[in-house]
């Protein structure tokens, strides 16, 4: 299984390096350039799988829904392209819902192949960028900031990948991926999605993965949030978890955010387990988080708010320094979670390190 999440990681790097995207252009592929005070919308709904949409520099008001399997919404030039709310009425679901940029597939017809990169996405009442029913989208050097909920977010979707984008500033998490975000239920397979090399900054989490199994998060910086990366899953089976979450950066997330129905007060947790099981974390570096919370510390494994427990988890192999109450905290049960070749001082119960 990790043999496969490092594989596919390696060959989404690859295709990142190269500004390859998933499939070929179709040889009838055509670009449509979109301007300031021109419509996006009307350049996507006119756009056709294999096309480009591609936007000049400056300001745009408005949401954007893709419904387009293959299509790549590109902004272009050496200043920034900009997306914020429009300041009129709502034209589409996207708007309503307060969302920037929907991708939005249906069960027996998802969305796939289709890229959205270079773009900030500012100032909605709900999400920066929202996807749900799509198949290997990719989220490439997307700024996603000071949006009310997330700033990337995903649901019921697979094989998506989320590398070199900057979420800062979002009212919960800066990216977020789930299983589904309207019901309860056991994770789900992503089948192999990647979130690497993303900058998380100033979030009330800066990554949460929800009720989701087989993905590899990797090579991320968080700092600044109230918690950098919390695994999420419950008692309903299948278990989230058979994730790896390796090689990350994780300093100083001591912001204070309040509780909520759910979760305790938040500050200074670096990596969170809660509910998890058979989830690798390993070589993070893990720094200066330091909180009163019942979730503060470096690697916390906790049991989820519905008592599900952690259950055959590895923490190995990081480096662990200066975080408080400890550098790894295990305030779980179970006593099948294991904790080997860590560089660290202090942990609770004592022993870990």
């Amino acid at each position: 299984m990790i043999k496969r999440h490092f594989a596919y990681l390696a060959c989404a790097a690859a295709v990142v390096g190269t500004g390859i995207g998933a499939a070929p252009p179709l040889e009838s592929s055509k670009t449509h350039v979109v301007r300031p005070g021109q419509s996006i919308q009307k350049a996507v709904d006119a756009a056709r799988p294999g096309d480009t949409v591609l936007l000049s520099p400056g300001t745009y008001h408005e949401s954007v829904r893709v419904t387009t399997s293959g299509l790549t919404l590109r902004g272009t030039g050496k200043r920034p392209v900009v997306i914020r709310p429009a300041t009129t009425k709502a034209a589409n679901s996207c708007a309503q819902a307060g969302n920037g940029i929907c991708v939005e597939g249906t069960s027996s017809r998802p969305v796939e192949g289709t890229t959205i990169t270079g773009l900030i996405l500012t100032g909605f009442a709900k999400n920066g960028l929202w996807a749900s029913h799509t198949d290997r989208l990719t989220v490439r050097r997307v700024t996603a900031e000071k949006n009310g909920q997330w700033g990337i977010a995903q649901q019921r979707s697979v094989r998506g990948l989320f590398t070199y984008n900057t979420a800062r500033n979002n009212g919960d998490a800066g990216v977020f991926l789930a299983n589904t975000v309207t019901e309860e239920g056991g994770a789900t397979d992503s089948l192999g999605a990647v979130v690497a090399r993303n900058r998380l900054e100033g979030n009330r989490i800066g990554l949460t993965v929800r009720r989701l199994r087989n993905m590899t998060v990797a090579y991320n910086h968080a700092t600044g949030n109230c918690a950098a990366v919390f695994v999420v899953g419950d008692e309903t089976p299948p278990r989230a978890g058979a994730l790896t979450v390796r090689d990350n950066r994780i300093l100083a997330n001591n912001k204070h955010c309040p509780k909520t129905p759910r979760l305790p007060f938040l500050q200074g947790s670096g990596i969170v387990l809660t509910g998890a099981e058979d989830t690798l974390v390993t070589r993070n570096e893990v720094a200066d988080n330091k909180g009163t919370s019942p979730l503060s510390g470096g690697v916390v494994l906790f049991k989820s708010m519905v008592g599900a427990k952690n259950e055959r988890n590895r923490i190995t192999d990081n480096t662990l320094r200066n975080n408080s109450p400890a550098d790894l905290v295990n305030a779980d049960t179970a006593k099948n979670n294991t904790f080997q070749g860590n560089t660290c001082t202090v942990s609770k119960p004592a022993g870990l390190c």
